[in-house]
């Protein structure tokens, strides 16, 4: 179990510049919290914001959501999807754009297109294994699981080559590797950010605990569990796909990722399969 006392909450709030949770984020949690949600109103309050528009659109009209015809407008799509659907792919949108490439010692470009490769992966493990998780969780955990390492980025100016260790010396993950340099991880970062820009409570604890293979063994309701094995088996698979081999802590978490997905070794081989196929794509 990961412990966040107070002490590590006051040492992020004054060491660690957290983008703030963006306006159409929180009108849009306001307008959730209404005893019945307008379909009307949360239209509207996305298309006050052209590119987010244009951007939730794009990745409904993608084959990940494997809509039956093309939607052409933000109504459609909030009548279709519902509202926490397109709340959350709000959020995956604001979350890309809410950091500053000049403050930030890697690339974000490369960070975030890292992410939506393995939220895409996410969502087809999710499709083709678990069709009962919803699409929108596994993409926006995907997004934001590793939303720490950016603004570990910002903060520490050789966070770069500590990314570099931790992939080329796979004997410890990247959490060993941050707790020996830093008084704090990118999980705790990025539960930090989630918890502040209000995200489901689930989310925000698979973020915090994405390396702790204990929480697997926890009690979790079948649709988190299966959610956050989806996770770690698309975070393998994509690390396996570019580097050749398991991530770090792969061997901690396989046996119960494959029996939270009721997965045989046939039915990962082609998985990982289709993965390979993704990144030939």
């Amino acid at each position: 179990m990961i412990d966040i006392d107070d002490k590590v909450l006051s040492d992020l709030r004054s060491g660690f510049s957290l983008p703030a949770k963006p306006e159409i984020l929180q009108k849009l949690q306001v307008e959730l919290n209404q005893e019945e949600p307008e379909l009307g109103a949360i239209a509207k309050i996305i298309l006050e914001d052209v590119a987010t528009s244009a951007a939730v659109l794009k990745v409904i009209n993608s084959p990940a959501y494997g809509m039956s015809r093309t939607v052409t407008d933000i109504k459609q799509a909030v009548m279709f999807l519902g509202v926490n659907c397109i709340t959350q792919l709000v959020t995956g949108h604001l979350l890309k754009n809410a950091f500053n490439q000049s403050d930030c010692g890697i690339s974000l470009e490369r960070f975030w297109d890292n992410a939506s490769d393995l939220s895409q992966i996410a969502m087809l493990i999710g499709r083709q294994v678990k069709p009962t998780i919803p699409v929108e969780n596994l993409q926006l955990v995907g997004l934001f699981h590793d939303a720490g390492i950016p603004a570990m980025a910002m903060k520490y100016d050789n966070y770069a080559e500590l990314l570099t260790k931790a992939t080329q010396r796979p004997e410890k993950t990247l959490v060993m590797y941050e707790e020996q340099a830093y008084p704090a991880n990118h999980t705790i970062v990025g539960y930090f950010l989630a918890t502040s820009w209000h995200l489901p409570k689930p989310i925000c604890q698979m973020i915090l605990r994405h390396h702790d293979p204990e929480y697997l063994n926890g009690t979790l309701d079948p649709v988190t569990k299966a959610t956050f094995a989806a996770l770690k088996l698309a975070e393998n698979l994509a690390f396996e796909a570019k580097h050749f081999r398991s991530c770090a802590d792969w061997h901690a978490f396989r046996d119960n990722v494959m029996i939270a997905l009721e997965l045989s070794d046939d039915e990962y081989t082609d998985i990982k399969e289709d993965v390979e196929e993704f990144f030939i794509h």
